[in-house]
């Protein structure tokens, strides 16, 4: 079921209840320390009316002045555990996305681009001051204004009247404000990562634009995009405005009328001159609440509007781990799938149909056929990145849904098309400083992919950085660096897209050759356009418009 924003950001605060419940009960406290001051201003001001200066009255301001400081004693014990709410939101926040997006499903992520999403992390920035703000102006404010009537309504009657109007107020420009406030908010939020999104393509392909009409192009667009956040701001700035407009009306209407009959009570005696004053002072507090919440409701819609753009992450499906016994099945693994059927969810058409394949432990296997075929689909089903459609898909003779993904894939190495180096040394490349693995194996893996000539002449060898994409490599070593990665737990099953495709005829001969050893006696299914895999594999598969329109092995 889908939340909407305002319930996503009640569980959001349902996490931290016992600090939310501490800020309140601080505000509570706070709120009926302010109402106070005047009821102590009133009393000072009775006794310099009356002519009398005795100790009362020097008590009295000094019981006014501890209040204030008390005041903002209690204010700076918000700050503090709000301060910690912060820290938490970004923690949890962080380790969400952390956690999230390596699990995501890869049909989830088709036609989105992972580095976009993964920029919607920085609203947390937003929720976290956001949410500060709401919870110590909007529960200093509201509690204000609630003890504020309740004391005016005990100097006249007439003052329950204007508390009665003011709470009508506050509900009526949430309720025909929050809906289209809430709308333009999240068209504004579209907008503005669309900016950023076409920012960070200009970034990634900066070589590209340097040509003059390229660099007109990507300004126009820019152009574009930046109208597009613009309208929808000032849209977002118009329900604001006029919030705000009709919190000035009401502001001159109510300030009018209380003088007004403020000055006709105290001339009438029903209201003596310190109770006027300390009336107006309530007034005051509580216009001055009304306003901090109306100019708050813009911290309010930021708020709701990133909590939901995190919450469309959120939504996204993970894969779910599975209870499977960690021992299970991995001495040999064989491969087996029954009319197998695969199709993006957007799509109407099988990407591949029907397929019924076995693979034994130890094939070399030679998957080829035009683009578009389904070679690519199937690879990325038979490593378990897709999960079939329809039909059945076994692994030593257990259905897949059943097995234990993870152990599954500790088993396997895989590198599919645009996979890169990421941003660390090139030991973390090559092990994720996994600690089992032997040294033994990372030297192995190096020196068979043909890269400890390169390493050597690195200064800091395998501590080397290597910056996100590997950037600074030739695109050959950061291909060997994957193979390196993709073997050096020798697992069962390679898995391999396109991979030896920015390398040299002799560096990937040499590879390809060490790759299908008859010595290794782990499964490779491959998908390449260099022929020789052909030639160096036991079997090849030729795929046609989704289907095997050709198996066979080598004689």
């Amino acid at each position: 079921m889908t939340l909407t924003p305002l319930q996503r950001f009640y569980n959001l605060l349902k996490l931290d209840r016992r600090d939310i419940s501490q800020i309140f009960f601080y505000a509570i406290f706070a709120g009926l320390v302010s109402l106070s001051l005047p009821l102590g201003i009133q009393a000072i001001i009775n006794l310099i009316q009356s002519g009398r200066v005795s100790i009362s009255w020097i008590v009295l301001v000094f019981i006014v002045v501890i209040g204030v400081a008390l005041v903002g004693i209690l204010s700076l014990m918000q700050l503090r555990i709000t301060e910690n709410l912060q820290q938490k939101i970004f923690v949890r926040s962080s380790f969400e996305f952390a956690y999230r997006l390596p699990k995501i499903k890869f049909e989830e992520l088709y036609n989105q681009y992972p580095p976009e999403l993964a920029n919607r992390f920085f609203d947390t920035i937003t929720i976290q001051k956001g949410t500060s703000k709401l919870l110590i102006d909007f529960s200093s404010a509201l509690l204000q204004i609630v003890f504020g009537i309740i004391l005016l309504s005990l100097y006249h009657p007439f003052f329950i009247v204007f508390g009665l109007l003011l709470l009508l107020l506050l509900y009526s420009i949430f309720k025909f404000s929050y809906n289209s406030g809430l709308s333009s908010s999240l068209k504004e939020s579209k907008y503005k990562y669309k900016v950023v999104s076409w920012l960070q393509e200009i970034a990634r392909n900066n070589f590209s634009f340097r040509k003059k009409d390229n660099f007109e192009f990507a300004l126009d667009k820019n152009n574009k995009l930046v109208e597009e956040y613009l309208y929808h701001r000032e849209k977002h700035f118009g329900v604001i405005k006029r919030q705000f407009t009709q919190l000035i009306v009401f502001k001159v209407i109510i300030t009018a009328s209380l003088l007004l009959i403020g000055g006709y009570l105290v001339l009438n005696q029903k209201m003596n001159i310190g109770q006027f004053v300390a009336a107006e002072i309530i007034i005051l507090l509580v216009i001055n609440s009304v306003e901090k919440i109306i100019i708050g409701l813009e911290s309010l819609y930021d708020v709701i509007t990133s909590i939901e753009k995190i919450g469309q992450i959120v939504d996204l499906q993970i894969e779910e781990p599975n209870t499977k016994s960690p021992d299970y099945c991995f001495t040999n693994i064989s491969l087996e799938s029954e009319n197998l059927r695969f199709k993006f969810p957007d799509s109407n058409d099988y990407v591949i149909d029907k397929i019924n394949l076995k693979i034994e432990p130890s094939e070399k296997i030679y998957i080829e056929g035009n683009n578009g075929s389904g070679k690519t689909t199937l690879i990325r089903i038979l490593s378990g990145l897709l999960q079939p459609t329809s039909g059945s898909f076994y692994i030593n003779d257990d259905t897949y849904r059943k097995i234990d993904l993870t152990q599954y894939r500790s088993q396997i190495g895989s590198i599919i098309t645009g996979e890169t180096p990421f941003e660390g040394t090139i030991l973390e490349n090559l092990t994720f400083n996994n600690p089992n693995v032997p040294h033994e194996n990372i030297k192995w893996a190096i020196d068979s992919v043909k890269l400890g000539d390169f390493i050597k002449s690195l200064p800091n060898g395998l501590d080397s950085k290597i910056y996100p994409e590997g950037k600074q490599l030739s695109s050959s070593n950061a291909q060997k660096i994957l193979l390196a990665r993709s073997i050096v737990n020798k697992p069962k099953i390679l898995f391999y897209e396109d991979s030896l495709d920015k390398m040299d005829e002799d560096a990937a001969r040499e590879i390809i050759d060490f790759i299908t050893d008859e010595k290794h006696k782990w499964t490779v299914i491959v998908a390449s356009k260099n022929n020789y895999w052909k030639q160096k594999c036991t079997r090849n598969i030729i795929m046609n418009e989704g289907k095997i329109s050709h198996d066979s092995k080598a004689k």
